[in-house]
C-alpha cells in the first residue's frame, strides 16, 4: 500500500507532462526535438536532457519582417533550465530558463554578427487546461529583435496514456523590429505521449505548423 501511494503521484505527474506539453526539454537523457514553421517563421531545434533539468541542444531560425523586405538567420546554441516546479494533485506548475548564443546573418547588413538570446517561460498545465507565457530578448549589435507569447489551450476530454489527445489553443506573439501587428494564431493539437503536432492560421491568413517529438 505504501509503495502504492508513493507511486500514484509520480504518474499523474507524468501523465500531466504528457498530455499538454508545455515543456522545452523532454526527461533525463531523452532527445528532443521541435519545429514551428510558417512564412515569417521557421524555428527547428534539438536538444539532449543531460539531467532532469538541464538540456542543450543546436538551434536554428529564421524571422522575416511582415513587409517581407528584411530577414534574419540564427544558428545558436542553446540551454534549456527547469529552474522552479510545482506538483499539485491535478496540476502542475513550471518556471524555465531558455537562453542562446550564436551567430546572426541578415539581409540588411553584411558578415555576422553575435546573437544573444536569453529568456523565460513561465506554464501551468491540467489534463484539461493549458497557459503559457514566454518572453525572449534576441540582441546583437545593432539589434533588437525581444519576443514575447502568450498562449492559452483546453483538451475537449480526457484520454489513457497511450491515447491522442486533441486540444484547442490559441497563442499571441510579437517581435520587436520585425512586425508592427500581433499575431493570433488559432490551432488543432493533437498529443501522444511522445509528440505533438498542431495546425493552424493566423490573422494574416497564414498557415503555421508545429510539431514535437521526444525519443
Amino acid at each position: 500500500m505504501r509503495r502504492l501511494l508513493h507511486i500514484a503521484p509520480l504518474a499523474a505527474a507524468a501523465l500531466l507532462g504528457v498530455q499538454a506539453q508545455a515543456a522545452p526539454m523532454g526527461f533525463k537523457e531523452s532527445w528532443m526535438a521541435m519545429g514551428d514553421l510558417s512564412p515569417n517563421w521557421r524555428e527547428g531545434f534539438a536538444n539532449y536532457a543531460f539531467t532532469a533539468r538541464d538540456a542543450v541542444g543546436p538551434s536554428l531560425l529564421y524571422m522575416r519582417s511582415d513587409d517581407k523586405t528584411k530577414s534574419r538567420e540564427l544558428a545558436e546554441v542553446a540551454y534549456t533550465r527547469l529552474l522552479k516546479r510545482w506538483n499539485m494533485p491535478h496540476a502542475q506548475a513550471n518556471v524555465w530558463f531558455v537562453g542562446g548564443l550564436g551567430a546572426v546573418r541578415g539581409n540588411d547588413f553584411s558578415g555576422t554578427r553575435t546573437m544573444a538570446s536569453p529568456g523565460v517561460q513561465v506554464d501551468y498545465e491540467t489534463t484539461r487546461v493549458y497557459a503559457m507565457g514566454f518572453a525572449r530578448l534576441y540582441r546583437a549589435e545593432g539589434i533588437n529583435h525581444d519576443y514575447a507569447a502568450a498562449r492559452l489551450g483546453f483538451s475537449f476530454y480526457e484520454v489513457d496514456y497511450d491515447e491522442v489527445q486533441p486540444w484547442f489553443v490559441v497563442e499571441a506573439r510579437r517581435m520587436r523590429g520585425l512586425s508592427d501587428m500581433t499575431e493570433i494564431t488559432p490551432m488543432l493539437r493533437l498529443i501522444h505521449n511522445r509528440y505533438f503536432v498542431e495546425a493552424g492560421v493566423n490573422n494574416s491568413k497564414q498557415l503555421r505548423f508545429n510539431f514535437m517529438y521526444t525519443f
